[in-house]
């Protein structure tokens, strides 16, 4: 007898064929077989007739490192269909570290007293997240920024010399031996952008050794846009490494054909032999900690001196002439299209773009988010969003096959020590608006294909054996939703809304939600290299 039926169902199974009426039966955490059953056949049978029946999706970039420690339910990702994620992004990760301050600084979406920091190394940090029980289960990268920092210390500010490249390289081996799948890098970020290939390579390298993932925030999206791709698919040329590119979309000061070009980029590395992926975030918003914007020199000693820094009249002109700021759309001067995405010691203004806020303040733009920066006691968690990327880019990125598609977010909960916590404009909705969006308004991908995109193709990407499919003897990760009926509930006025249209979800053969109802049961797991 079988634990679960999913009976009637149209089962889309992540392959990207065509849909079929059918039913799903589950035995213990895995998939046991796929045809017509009987009610009496199983413990439990829900009938799931006009539902699509589909693999759980997987995220494959987030940043919840540290908010699936403060609540390891992942609210947001399961009100949405989501089984699986990727920590570990864009350079950060909480391990490994020297000490409980460097986690902290190298954790995306830390919260003071949420969580005791008790570990050092990779592993260490691995059985934290194991001894809670985890909402969806979680891969996880290391971040090259805080390898970096963890060999470098306090001489972080500097270039490595070749034995801390080899320390770094060390270091990330042992990484892989306790269950890292990857390393990120995020090199418009400090300190992501003090390295340079030569110290990449050698990191690669390891990666490649156990032929895991190397997903990269490139150092430019702009201007020198090919220079950053270029140097992402050099890297991976001379390391042998397989390479994500994360959320490729070119940014403002781009010129118009750079996505097309990109593309051109990738198809030619890949004559050559190079092993590219790369995805997208489903909207055209950008958003990042308002501290990057700075300069590396402002950066340097840490918090208070950067406090200091902002306080001097000299040094704040020095910051805001900066020519080379993550974002061209400062330069421009297009702060009608930069809001406040978070801010925990100004509330009131969060949502107002800066156009809105120079005004209640009576101080120029550029002046009001360096203030705001100086008023927050947590200055990393401050958070701004622009209109940065477009739309056109977005549809043609998704027009490739091997497109896939992430949320760049964390893991939250609209209650608890998370409530007021933001990650972007559509963290409790980006899949539901992926379909939504580019398969319902814009008609870009069938829903058989965007499920696709969600679930088997990132899987291959990752090495993710027996997920993202639905087939006998895979793992019941699976979601079930109203196919005409999904959707985002997002938006800059109220970003925490869950979405709509999800019916029922399951991780590991375990119902966690139910008749659109989030049931407190978790049973996702850790996927370490050696058990994926």
């Amino acid at each position: 007898m079988f634990d679960v039926i999913l009976k009637n169902g149209t089962i889309y199974d992540g392959f990207g064929g065509t849909a079929y009426i059918g039913d799903v039966a589950i035995e213990g955490e895995k998939i046991a077989s796929i045809g017509n059953f009987d009610q009496d056949q199983a413990k439990e049978v829900i009938d799931v007739q006009g539902l699509a029946v589909s693999p759980g999706f997987i995220d494959m970039h987030t940043h919840s490192d540290f908010t699936l420690l403060a609540n390891s339910k992942a609210e947001s990702q399961v009100h949405q269909g989501v089984t699986t994620e990727v920590i570990g992004q864009c350079g950060f990760s909480s391990a490994p570290v020297c000490c409980a301050e460097d986690a902290k600084i190298m954790s995306i979406g830390y919260v003071d007293n949420a969580v005791d920091i008790s570990w050092n190394s990779f592993g260490e940090y691995l059985q934290k997240l194991e001894s809670t029980p985890l909402g969806v289960n979680v891969a996880a990268f290391v971040g090259h920024g805080t390898i970096f920092k963890t060999v470098m210390k306090e001489k972080s500010g500097s270039l490595p010399d070749d034995s801390q490249v080899i320390a770094m390289a060390d270091l990330l081996d042992k990484c892989f031996q306790e269950g890292a799948i990857g390393m990120s890098s995020g090199l418009e970020y400090y300190p992501g952008r003090m390295t340079s290939p030569e110290h990449l390579v050698p990191l690669c390298e390891v990666v490649a050794k156990y032929d895991g993932l190397y997903a990269t925030h490139v150092r430019n999206r702009d201007q020198h846009y090919d220079l950053g791709f270029m140097e992402a698919l050099s890297t991976a040329r001379v390391s042998g490494v397989r390479l994500q590119i994360s959320h490729i979309q070119p940014k403002f000061g781009a010129p118009d054909y750079a996505m097309k070009h990109t593309l051109e980029m990738i198809s030619k590395a890949r004559e050559h032999g190079v092993d590219v992926g790369f995805d997208i975030i489903p909207h055209d918003w950008n958003h990042t900690s308002i501290k990057q914007i700075l300069p590396s020199w402002a950066l340097d000693g840490g918090t208070e001196a950067l406090r200091e820094r902002l306080k001097d009249e000299e040094c704040r002109e020095r910051i805001k002439s900066n020519r080379t700021p993550m974002w061209k759309i400062v330069l421009a001067d297009k702060w009608d299209k930069i809001a406040l995405l978070y801010s925990k010691d100004n509330p009131d203004l969060v949502g107002l773009n800066f156009i809105e806020i120079s005004k209640i303040r009576g101080v120029p733009p550029y002046d009001c988010a360096l203030d705001l920066l100086l008023e927050e006691k947590d200055m990393d968690s401050l958070l701004w969003t622009s209109q940065s990327f477009s739309e056109e880019d977005l549809v043609l990125c998704l027009k490739q096959q091997e497109c896939g598609v992430i949320s760049d977010t964390l893991a939250l909960a609209p209650y608890g020590i998370l409530k007021n916590h933001i990650g972007s404009l559509s963290g409790y909705g980006w899949a539901a608006r992926f379909i939504q969006i580019y398969v319902h308004q814009l008609k870009v991908l069938t829903l058989n294909e965007a499920v696709r995109r969600l679930t088997y193709l990132p899987a291959q990407q990752l090495h993710l054996q027996g997920r993202g499919i639905i087939r006998p003897g895979a793992f019941a990760d699976i979601v079930v939703f109203d196919p005409q009926d999904i959707r985002s509930n997002c938006s800059i006025e109220e970003p925490r809304k869950y979405a709509s249209g999800i019916a029922h979800v399951m991780v590991n053969g375990h119902l966690s939600f139910k008749n659109g109802q989030r049931i407190d049961v978790n049973k996702g797991k850790v996927l370490r290299r050696a058990t994926l």
